[in-house]
């Protein structure tokens, strides 16, 4: 839950990296709130308005660690432009989000493995 919490401190932060298991932290517990919201609204016959309030609150940070994944990767944040794609973009998006990062420094900041793991 540190990671998710992590993710959502850093708000808006679009500049350093975010090591895979930031994203994939967050990735998962954002599936398991919108699982757990859907049994809510299914319980209390809301039609999406809970999901749709988690995922419109959640957009910005989302948008933000998947570039700051990009960028551990070495790529530019623009490449989650690709996503736009049908079917392809989310494969190639997937696969990059997959990728060990680069170690050491790159011109997007520190290695993310190398500094120090939430509390």
């Amino acid at each position: 839950m540190n990671w998710f919490v992590a993710v959502i401190k850093k708000y808006a932060e679009f500049s350093g990296r975010a090591r895979r298991k930031e994203y994939w932290m967050f990735v998962l517990f954002y599936i398991l709130i919108a699982i757990g919201l859907s049994v809510v609204e299914s319980l209390l016959g809301f039609a999406g308005i809970l999901s749709g309030l988690l995922g419109l609150g959640l957009l910005l940070p989302s948008i933000a660690v998947t570039v700051r994944r990009l960028h551990d990767t070495d790529r530019s944040g623009w490449w989650i432009l690709i996503g736009f794609v049908p079917f392809v973009g989310f494969i190639v998006l997937l696969v990059f989000m997959c990728l060990v990062g680069t170690s050491g420094s790159n011109q997007y900041g520190s290695d993310p493995l190398q500094e120090a793991e939430p509390a």
